[in-house]
């Protein structure tokens, strides 16, 4: 078989990817005094209530505790109860010298009395809409004092301190070698045949035999260049621009790398970190060649198939008629060199914060609250006996309709009848129309007969009333006009009788009624009947369903118009929600873990904006000088007319905020996400709910608390170790303290060398100015009983290496024993020349052997300031194919 062959080297497509190992520090026996800035915090976090430190200190005395703190203790402890402003609270450092243990019992002691004050307040079948204030407001009490337990015992058991390396992956390509195998046409001598070569990328399925890419592995590489490692290299660090990390694993994510816990001391060319780190590394450039490797595929057919244009059909023959002979296709591979360098190394501080995504859970409750109101329709008026005379208004006022009013329990009609010139007998009908639900009362005045008559001038008048007997028509002849009013009154001179029938027979009637008389000989008059009436049940009945029919349309207008508006309100929600790049979501995720920190470092009484200065925008915001819903200036104003005294608030926290974000590398914090019962157990059923398109705001919105690992900024460890443990600035711990020996061992290993690890610049030599990195390979055969001097090195090519910058010569992991022991053979020089044939470099010597007379050795430039702890080679397939030709096929592999 053919030996490979390697290219040049390809100086414009280097890769550059960051990454860190995390490490934390391994203290046997944690200092029980000390960490002034968590015990203020958690103290603070409790919310102690008047009387509650005394409650905890006699629990303590009756359960015989060992680690009840003393009197001094619970003296300080005592300014924390009800509500002091931030200035009358203890100093952090007031806490530093309470023991750890001795907090931790303090706090489950103040946690069981509120879990029995809660079960005292708590009734038998009550439900969480029965509960009363008081109850809620002791549940909230007693959440508050578990979170904060919790967190404190996570921050006060676990050695906060720690390191983290920061490193980087340089892969540069190298070369082109031949790949596997992909297939093979054996020919007997003279034997011909037609070939088909076809080339496809990955979006068909051709046959059963090609395996197409997984939706995982697209999703994660994307649609990729095959002939480099682009892609590939950029999955594996999406977020990692800055070192802007989180995590969800203990073992890491994404370029992090999160290595057991082990002593300072440790840290050399073997440490687990190290280690770790390469394992890591490794893993992640072989596992983005993996599947770069699935994102092309070639195959090989006999047959021929038409009607593609991707199709190539060649005919090959065996020119021997006595040898066999065979056709090879090979996959042409890029050649990759991976370098892993440290640079910088860096003090951390674990702390663990509760609910880092309590703020951004806001939309998700609006968004829960809104879905909730999405449901089939329900009339709350079931019945219609609800609909009276007292509560129509109040139903007409809830849905803003007018409704018709009530009818009267009693009313009255009159219906009249005039005529003129009757001379014979005739027969007049009045008829009556009773209003639906009324009947006419059952009494004797309910319906009477008005009836007023001119006398004729000669003969007898005639007048009688149906149903009502002719004597009892006389009987109520009238000698008066007794409130009889037709509408025709008799003119003056007239003479006329008058009569007031009652209509007996009308009572209790209803609908069409007619009222006959009989008159005769009358030159004019009018009769009238008047009407008692009464309201029906059903006429009532009536009333209440038309009311309930006009309530029920406008109820229902009503829910259609609002469940339109939730929808519209949830689907703007959901866009809200979803339709966020990347970047920006990370960027929100830094912030709210940047908030939780200063408000747990600077205690639960710190506000980052106090009711004060709320006020003071108030102020302005009345006088129209101020936008306090913009943040801007309105009106004729220019901004806040603040003064010292108004702004003395914010200068309580003030040097503390400032010493925070000067001494913190916020662009290097990493965190650690805890599930959601780690929360507030009444929120837990809301929390596993929560959906995001993008898995880690998903976690993080999910997480019930964050251990977050600060990074300390170089030159200020000291500082910081003061600050947390001591709880202030002016104070220091004493030399003996581990973690102040901790932080100025980490200050002085980052101002010098990693141990055991040859440095890519000694002495701070210079780098190139652009920041990239040159490599090639070299055959020559070193011995160390070179003279001392210069030393020139053939080598394939010599681009990019510039005079005066530092190579690193030879492989990381190749040892050879020097003096008695193994040892790396890797070393740094100076580049003194560079020859212009571009094939020679020229260092300032040498000081162990090297030889690349059986595998070339490397050659490279640094980039930039680092150590190399590991190199090795990946290879990724190209869209390249070599076809090799074997004909004595006893020397085919």
């Amino acid at each position: 078989m053919p030996q490979p062959t390697t290219a040049g080297k390809l100086g414009g497509a280097s890769r550059r990817i960051p990454k860190c190992t995390y490490v934390p520090f391994d203290v046997k026996t944690l200092p029980e005094e000390g960490g002034a800035v968590a015990k203020s915090g958690f103290v603070g976090k409790l919310g102690l209530q008047p009387g509650e430190v005394d409650a905890a200190a006699r629990w303590l005395a009756a359960s015989g505790s060992r680690a009840a703190p003393d009197d001094s203790a619970l003296s300080t402890l005592r300014r924390f109860e009800g509500e002091p402003i931030p200035s009358q609270l203890p100093p952090p450092k007031a806490l530093a010298g309470i023991p750890s243990s001795s907090l931790r019992a303090f706090g489950q002691a103040v946690v069981q009395g509120r879990l029995e004050s809660l079960n005292r307040l708590r009734q038998p079948g009550d439900s969480p809409g029965t509960r009363s204030l008081e109850y809620a407001t002791a549940l909230s009490h007693y959440n508050n004092a578990t979170v904060g337990l919790n967190i404190f015992e996570m921050n006060s058991t676990v050695a906060p301190i720690g390191w983290l390396n920061l490193e980087r992956l340089e892969m540069t390509p190298v070369g082109i070698e031949t790949g596997e195998l992909i297939a093979t046409i054996p020919l007997a001598p003279m034997e011909q045949t037609a070939v088909v070569h076809k080339e496809w990328s990955v979006t068909t399925k051709e046959f059963t035999s090609i395996v197409t890419d997984s939706l995982e592995n697209y999703s994660e590489t994307g649609v990729t260049d095959n002939t480099d490692l682009a892609q590939s290299a950029t999955s594996q660090t999406t977020h990692s621009n800055q070192f802007n990390i989180n995590a969800t694993v203990s073992g890491g994510y994404g370029p992090v790398t999160a290595t057991v816990a082990s002593g300072f001391s440790a840290q050399d060319q073997n440490s687990k970190s190290a280690t770790e780190s390469v394992k890591h590394a490794i893993a992640t450039t072989r596992k983005a060649s993996a599947r770069v490797r699935q994102e092309h595929k070639v195959t090989i057919s006999t047959t021929t198939v038409t009607g593609t244009s991707e199709t190539s059909t060649r005919v090959l023959q065996n020119p021997s008629q006595t040898d066999p002979m065979r056709i090879d296709y090979f996959s042409m591979m890029r050649k990759w060199h991976v370098g892993l360098y440290r640079y910088g190394l860096r003090l951390t501080y674990d702390i663990g914060i509760p609910e880092p995504g309590a703020t951004m859970r806001k939309l998700y409750a609006q968004l829960d609250n809104l879905k909730k109101k999405i449901r089939p329709f329900n009339f709350p008026i079931t019945s219609v006996a609800q609909i009276t005379r007292e509560t129509y208004k109040q139903f007409g006022d809830q849905y803003q309709i007018a409704l018709p009013l009530p009818p009267n329990e009693t009313d009255t009609m009159s219906v009249t009848d005039n005529f003129e010139a009757v001379h014979d007998t005739e027969v007049h009908e009045i008829r009556l129309d009773i209003p639906p639900g009324h009947i006419v009362q059952l009494t004797d005045n309910s319906a009477l007969l008005y009836a007023s008559l001119v006398r004729p001038a000669t003969g007898e008048m005639n007048f009688e009333v149906a149903q009502v007997p002719q004597t009892t028509v006389n009987q109520y002849l009238l000698t008066t006009f007794q409130n009889a009013h037709p509408t025709q009154p008799l003119a003056p001179g007239d003479k006329g009788l008058y009569y007031l029938v009652p209509l007996i027979f009308l009572g209790g009637s209803y609908g069409k009624q007619y009222v006959e008389y009989l008159i005769g000989n009358v030159p004019r008059g009018s009769v009238k009947v008047d009407l008692i009436l009464k309201l029906t049940d059903a006429g009532f009945s009536e009333w209440q369903q038309q009311v309930w029919s006009t309530l029920y349309n406008a109820a229902q207008n009503q829910y259609y118009a609002q469940q339109q508006d939730y929808q519209a309100q949830i689907a703007a929600l959901e866009e809200q929600i979803s339709n966020v790049d990347t970047l920006t979501l990370r960027r929100e995720e830094n912030e709210e873990i940047m908030k939780g920190v200063l408000r747990w470092l600077l205690g639960p009484n710190f506000d980052f904006m106090p009711a004060d200065i709320v006020q003071l925008f108030k102020t302005q915001a009345e006088s129209h000088k101020f936008d306090i819903d913009h943040g801007a200036a309105s009106g004729g104003g220019d901004g806040l007319a603040i003064t010292a005294d108004s702004w003395a608030p914010v200068l309580i926290f003030g040097e503390m905020v400032k010493f925070i974000n000067e001494a913190i590398e916020w662009e290097n914090v990493l965190y650690f996400l805890y599930s959601y019962f780690w929360d507030v157990p009444p929120s837990w059923d809301f929390i596993r709910q929560i959906k995001h398109p993008d898995a880690i705001r998903q976690a993080f919105l999910r997480a019930g608390s964050a251990r977050v690992v600060l990074t300390v900024r170089k030159g200020w460890e000291e500082a910081w170790v003061n600050f947390v443990e001591v709880g202030g600035f002016g104070e220091t711990l004493l030399p003996s303290h581990p973690y102040m020996t901790i932080a100025q061992e980490i200050h002085d290993y980052d101002e010098t060398n990693y141990p055991g690890i040859p440095p890519a610049n000694p002495g701070g030599g210079p780098l190139p100015d652009d920041g990239t990195a040159a490599a090639t390979e070299c055959t020559d055969k070193f011995s160390t009983l070179l003279p001392i001097g210069p030393v020139t090195f053939n080598v394939k090519s010599s681009a990019g290496f510039q005079v005066g910058y530092t190579a690193i010569i030879d492989s990381y992991d190749k040892q050879v024993d020097i003096d008695g022991h193994y040892q790396s053979v890797q070393e740094s020089r100076t580049i003194t020349a560079i020859a212009p044939d571009g094939k020679h470099i020229t260092v300032d010597g040498i000081g162990k052997p090297h030889d690349g007379s059986d595998i070339p050795f490397p050659i490279m430039q640094a980039g930039e300031k680092g150590q190399l702890i590991a190199e090795w080679f990946e290879y990724t397939p190209t869209s390249g194919t070599d076809i090799f030709v074997t004909s004595n096929l006893a020397t085919i592999a």
